[in-house]
């Protein structure tokens, strides 16, 4: 059986479904997700690109690089979902954009060749210095 998940942005003008199980959920320590997100640390839940759907609005999107595009609130700002034609068959989404963001703890760390030297979060999560897709 597959989980339903909802989430949505700070203002409420977007929202998204995923039905799927929040398996793959990593901290980000990379410098690009922090300018964007403003955040010291991005955590992310993959899914599969099929399995996820826009319910209300249409999100803002910004190209990162090359192969990649962020997915975000025009009026508020929240940054909801990141696409990367190296992994094209999924999505990922910001766990802080979730509903019921506690049903995806994370299990790892990834870029953490960027992570900012004073951050200690989880240490007990296993690491990688960029990310293994």
């Amino acid at each position: 059986m597959t989980d339903l998940h909802t989430g949505g942005c700070h203002c409420g003008q977007l929202r998204y479904t995923v039905e799927a199980p929040l398996t793959d959920v990593a901290h980000c320590h990379c410098s690009i997700c922090r300018r964007t997100t403003g955040g010291i640390v991005t955590t992310w839940a993959t899914v599969p690109l099929a399995s996820f759907r826009w319910t209300a609005g249409t999100p803002a999107e910004y190209a990162s690089s090359a192969d990649c595009i962020r997915y975000f609130c025009a009026n508020c700002g929240s940054q909801l979902a990141f696409f990367t034609q190296l992994a094209p068959d999924t999505l990922d989404l910001t766990v802080a954009t979730l509903d019921r963001p506690e049903t995806a703890p994370p299990n790892r760390h990834i870029w953490v060749k960027s992570r900012l030297p004073w951050l200690h979060l989880d240490p007990q999560l296993p690491e990688e210095d960029e990310e293994q897709l």
